[in-house]
């Protein structure tokens, strides 16, 4: 059962695209009607402060995991119920991996894709079997789609990439597999 998710996003707000902010706080609602507790990077800035300071809120649980490298950087959220400062980036990763039962990725910038890759390269060598949601937010993620076709067309994909990963094109999609 998913009780506790990991969010990737951006620590930026996206340029010129409302659909993305707005279907954010639609998934905002949905962990907070399905009592998820939220598990993310730790910023108050960008989708990541959005989501998080959203939820927390309403009255939802936020956990937010940051290395200090980042803590100036990136202005750390205290407006959690729960926030880790861990050394490094790794370091975070680990964390956020071991405290969530599911991945949602939203968009976001090359953190956002790298933290994506990691966690379907874990999935695809067995290290861990979690559900891993890729929300397309007005065909965000086409690209990204368009690629892992010509990875499988050159022989470089071990599996299916869709079938280790569940792609959502609207919120209500991600509600009823939630």
């Amino acid at each position: 059962m998913i009780k506790k998710i990991c969010v990737f996003c951006g620590s930026s707000k996206p340029k010129n695209n409302s659909k993305i902010e707005r279907e954010v706080n639609k998934i905002v609602r949905i962990f907070f009607e399905k009592k998820l507790e939220l598990i993310y990077g730790g910023a108050s800035i960008g989708l990541m402060g959005q989501i998080s300071n959203n939820l927390f809120d309403l009255g939802g649980k936020v956990t937010g995991v940051i290395p200090k490298v980042l803590s100036t950087k990136e202005i750390i959220n205290k407006n959690i119920t729960d926030l880790i400062i861990v050394e490094g980036m790794h370091e975070r990763k680990k964390k956020m991996y071991d405290l969530s039962d599911a991945f949602i990725v939203l968009p976001g910038g090359i953190g956002t894709l790298e933290e994506f890759a990691e966690v379907v390269t874990w999935k695809v060598l067995g290290i861990q079997n979690k559900k891993i949601f890729i929300i397309n937010i007005d065909g965000y993620y086409d690209f990204l789609f368009k690629q892992f076709e010509v990875m499988k067309d050159n022989n470089f994909l071990y599996t299916d990439i869709f079938k280790e990963i569940i792609t959502i094109n609207n919120t209500e999609d991600l509600r009823r597999q939630l």
